[in-house]
């Protein structure tokens, strides 16, 4: 088969994946971001990022149950789920992957939370960088990613590939008025705006919750809690 005839393929292999990821894999959210302007900024080597056009974002919802316990700090419980989402994620990017690696291609999972720059608590690639660029959401005042449906209460991963697929585009910003992730934030790093968000004095408090043993990640979970999104308003019997 030629190149230019994969290269017309790629609405129905987006549709091929897509299907494949939420209705086999289990996943609840499925992108594809164009990441040619941001390759630069990868941990990677350009040699190897060289041949990847596109990125498939990859999303799982952290459950509700597990949130409801979460005030002001996280829980044992809820450090354990965001592991056990991480593990999950990571075997359906593999499994993504295999099966465009058996159809010709190259795929490169990458894994969901893996410190590669410890300095600056940096990976691979930024998830959530690629999620935005997929059109999974807009970066919220709360410094995460926010999905219409499910707030900013998701855990995602990332496939890098050169399988023809079609892309999608970001989301505007949606927050609106909304201040539930502020008022709720331990530390105050959450401002009005996304450009305004306290970076260091997010992880001063997340280096806090870890040096008392509540956790042993730089994980919170308190801001993902309040922004719960529109599964969430009706999951609780609230109007959205």
């Amino acid at each position: 088969m030629s190149t230019d005839t994969k290269k017309d393929n790629s609405v129905e292999n987006y549709e091929l994946l897509r299907k494949l990821s939420l209705e086999v894999l289990g996943l609840n959210l499925f992108g594809v971001a164009d990441i040619l302007p941001v390759r630069d900024s990868f941990l990677l080597p350009s040699s190897l990022v060289k041949h990847y056009p596109v990125a498939i974002s990859l999303g799982k919802e952290v459950l509700l149950s597990v949130l409801e316990e979460v005030e002001g700090a996280p829980t044992p419980l809820y450090f354990h789920h965001y592991r056990q989402l991480n593990n999950f994620l990571d075997r359906a990017a593999l499994q993504l992957a295999a099966e465009i690696t058996s159809r010709g291609f190259l795929a490169l999972p990458l894994a969901a939370s893996q410190i590669i720059d410890w300095n600056e608590q940096k990976a691979h690639v930024s998830h959530k960088k690629i999620g935005q660029l997929a059109g999974l959401g807009w970066l919220g005042k709360n410094n995460l990613l926010v999905n219409p449906a499910f707030g900013a209460r998701f855990r995602l991963v990332t496939v890098l590939t050169n399988f023809p697929l079609k892309t999608d585009q970001p989301l505007p910003f949606g927050c609106g008025p909304c201040r539930r992730c502020q008022l709720a934030c331990p530390a105050r790093a959450i401002k009005e705006t996304p450009e305004q968000f306290d970076h260091l004095g997010c992880y001063a408090q997340l280096k806090e919750f870890r040096r008392s043993g509540l956790v042993s990640q730089f994980i919170c979970g308190v801001c993902v809690k309040a922004c719960y999104g529109q599964k969430g308003l009706k999951d609780y019997g609230l109007e959205g």
